[in-house]
């Protein structure tokens, strides 16, 4: 039976970007991509002053950390990610959960789980 390939993105505070990682390392996730990204939600931006004028700053700083899993389960990523994220507080991020399709490593051809796996 082929197991299920599920996308899980996770937006948050730059500033935890290095504990979230290091707690996925730990449950067996290897790879990611991230991206610095830019978003607002309930935050809603704040105010700065350029030359004397105030100018509403209404895209915040954020980071986005995309991983596929297919052998650790979403609940253990989404559970450690919540643990590790949560202050809160307004601000501390959203997680997006999607089935994938499938997967295919460019280099080798290899699909599916085949794809996600670490081998040389």
């Amino acid at each position: 039976m082929e197991r299920k390939l599920t996308k899980i993105d996770i937006i948050t505070n730059p500033s935890k970007f290095d504990d979230l990682k290091d707690a996925l390392n730990e449950i067996g996730i290897t790879g990611m991509t991230v991206s610095n990204v830019l978003g607002c939600g309930a935050q809603k931006g704040y105010k700065e002053y350029y030359r004397g004028v105030a100018v509403d700053i209404n895209l915040l700083p954020k980071v986005k950390v995309e991983i596929v899993v297919c052998e650790v389960p979403v609940e253990l990523v989404v559970e450690t990610a919540t643990k590790v994220l949560r202050t809160g507080k307004i601000g501390d991020g959203k997680i997006f959960i999607y089935d994938v399709a499938n997967v295919v490593r460019v280099r080798t051809g290899e699909e599916g789980r085949d794809a996600l796996q670490d081998h040389e």
